[in-house]
């Protein structure tokens, strides 16, 4: 942005003179990194200062007015974006459940966060709901399944697709025409499922909820995959194994602990041959399938009378 050419920055707009830009020799990874060498006078100071953070807002401003993401949006940007055609909105939902002593336990949601968002930059006009991290897990009293071990998080499946309800039917009263379910967890496909059947029985204006299936099976696919390519059954696993930690893996270093990487107690499979690059076709398959089958489901969809 010029100096001056913003109506809240203007009171400063004389200050450009009093700034003199080089490269920085102090941030040497950083090619196009400048030194702002600040003039001594405390006013001027302040003025460039505030220049600086008003140039730095605007551009954030743009950033987040383009971002896929309905929560960084504000409710008049995001009525914009709907007009202007983004009617299709994504609801990325994970989990928060253990998964062993090498991956955390936001696994999924840190999974479907970036696949959905992935998804919805492909698709184009496309805009992603908040991630649902509470899904059911197991029992709490007495625990089972994932609640036996520290960090699960745990709803019932009515409250479960009684949460789907609300955020669908939300979406659908905001203008979206078509809102895909995008389950990271095998657990709860089925709730998915449902919630998506009840709610399209009762519209009739020809918007559709889409539990897309094909997006969790894509991660199944990626399970033959490998198997393909010499890996067993055994390590592949069924949860926090090979498949599962290469794709967190690829989604995100941080999700892994790599010197914990071996079987452990609420562990289905062997990680220790995982790696990000292997994940990273996985990664790429669920995206590409999953763009496919909305394109195809939307495609198919009845029309608004």
């Amino acid at each position: 942005m010029p100096w001056g050419a913003s109506r809240r920055c203007s009171p400063c707009a004389g200050i450009q003179p009093a700034l003199r830009l080089a490269p920085s020799a102090a941030s040497p990874g950083h090619p196009g990194a400048v030194t702002i060498h600040m003039p001594t006078d405390p006013s001027r100071r302040r003025c460039i200062a505030a220049a600086i953070a008003c140039a730095c807002g605007a551009g954030a401003a743009r950033a987040a007015a383009d971002s896929v993401w309905l929560e960084e949006l504000t409710s008049p940007e995001l009525r914009a974006r709907v007009a202007a055609g983004a009617t299709t909105v994504l609801v990325p939902v994970g989990g928060t459940e253990q998964n062993g002593a090498h991956l955390t336990l936001g696994k999924h949601n840190a999974r479907v966060r970036l696949l959905a968002e992935r998804i919805a930059q492909r698709l184009g006009a496309t805009l992603v709901a908040p991630v649902m991290a509470y899904a059911p897990e197991g029992e709490i009293e007495p625990p089972t399944q994932h609640m036996r071990y520290a960090g699960t998080l745990s709803i019932t499946a009515p409250a479960f697709e009684s949460l789907l309800d609300g955020a669908a039917r939300s979406l659908h009263r905001h203008g979206f025409r078509h809102v895909v379910l995008l389950g990271d967890h095998g657990g709860y496909q089925s709730s998915l499922q449902r919630a998506a059947e009840r709610l399209n029985r009762q519209r009739r204006d020809g918007a559709a909820v889409i539990a897309l299936t094909e997006y969790y099976a894509a991660s199944q696919d990626f399970n033959r995959t490998l198997a393909a390519r010499g890996y067993t059954a055994q390590e592949i696993g069924q949860h926090a194994g090979l498949a599962d930690t290469a794709l967190a893996w690829a989604v995100d270093a941080s999700l892994v602990r790599s010197d914990a990487l071996r079987p452990s107690d609420g562990v289905s499979g062997d990680p220790r041959r995982a790696s990000a690059e292997l994940g990273r076709d996985g990664i790429e398959h669920i995206v590409t399938t999953s763009v496919v089958a909305i394109q195809a489901r939307i495609a198919g969809a009845p029309k608004k009378p």
